[in-house]
């Protein structure tokens, strides 16, 4: 299916590794030239050079905290003059809440409840609200925010409030923008192969005395499809709802965690 992608103009936030540069890389195959925006500018420009050279597409590192909101101003900015125009925009960036320990409700601190919010909840919601006069006078775009399967599950407090509110955000995004020709949708994903991964599951075979591989199974068994999914797997869903294709698509979630859980939901 050809995604109709070639020389759509993105911006993706969190985009120096992980779900972040994976989603990167695949709208650059498929045609967008991009800005990918990460606090550190050494790692960002790297991997602004690395998809660059393999995909030959005008790839531009930009600086951004979307904890604070002149940071995204300067940076949505910097980014709508390097590509004249921003088609899509996906919402990455936030707190590696999964690496973090999980706290029960005495061990919850208020600056790290704050903090988690105000990086990704209101960080989607200040660069959604930087892109939305842009995509508004071009007539069109996409919107992508990246949340988590913790928005359906309980055991991590702040992971569920926040993801929860990344969806509650998405829907009245859809409901405000989709007149404009801007659709905007949220991906759930699941425990996720990233570059994190091998150093976590060491990490945890420590802690429970067991082995890499047997912590591998584990997580390979979460799922209903018994296979762990990848960083790429994400990035195929997001390259689809980020193209004119996904019309239909509007205000929704995609839950992308190889089938986790046995709840339904309609």
């Amino acid at each position: 299916m050809d995604l109709n992608l070639v020389g759509k103009k993105a911006l993706v936030t969190g985009g120096s590794r992980g779900i972040g540069k994976a989603i990167a890389r695949e709208l650059a195959r498929e045609g967008c030239d991009m800005a990918i925006a990460a606090r550190n500018f050494e790692a960002i420009a790297a991997t602004a050079g690395e998809i660059a050279s393999e995909t030959g597409r005008s790839i531009h590192p930009v600086v951004v905290d979307t904890g604070d909101s002149e940071s995204v101003r300067r940076a949505v900015s910097d980014a709508n003059a390097k590509l004249d125009g921003i088609d899509i925009l996906v919402n990455n960036a936030a707190r590696p809440l999964g690496r973090a320990p999980v706290t029960g409700i005495e061990g919850l601190e208020d600056e790290q409840f704050n903090q988690d919010v105000n990086v990704k909840v209101l960080g989607y919601l200040r660069c959604a609200r930087a892109v939305a006069p842009i995509m508004k006078a071009r007539g069109w775009g996409r919107i992508i925010n990246i949340s988590g399967l913790a928005a359906r599950s309980s055991g991590a407090i702040v992971g569920s409030i926040r993801n929860i509110s990344v969806s509650a955000l998405t829907k009245n995004l859809a409901d405000e923008l989709g007149q404009h020709g801007i659709n905007v949708t949220v991906i759930h994903p699941g425990a996720t192969r990233t570059e994190a991964t091998e150093q976590m599951l060491d990490e945890r075979a420590a802690a429970n005395g067991t082995t890499i591989a047997k912590e591998e199974t584990n997580m390979r068994d979460a799922n209903s499809v018994k296979q762990i999914i990848d960083a790429s797997d994400i990035a195929y869903i997001a390259a689809f709802l980020a193209s004119p294709r996904s019309i239909a698509i509007n205000g929704d979630a995609i839950a992308a965690g190889g089938g986790v859980g046995n709840a339904i939901h309609y």
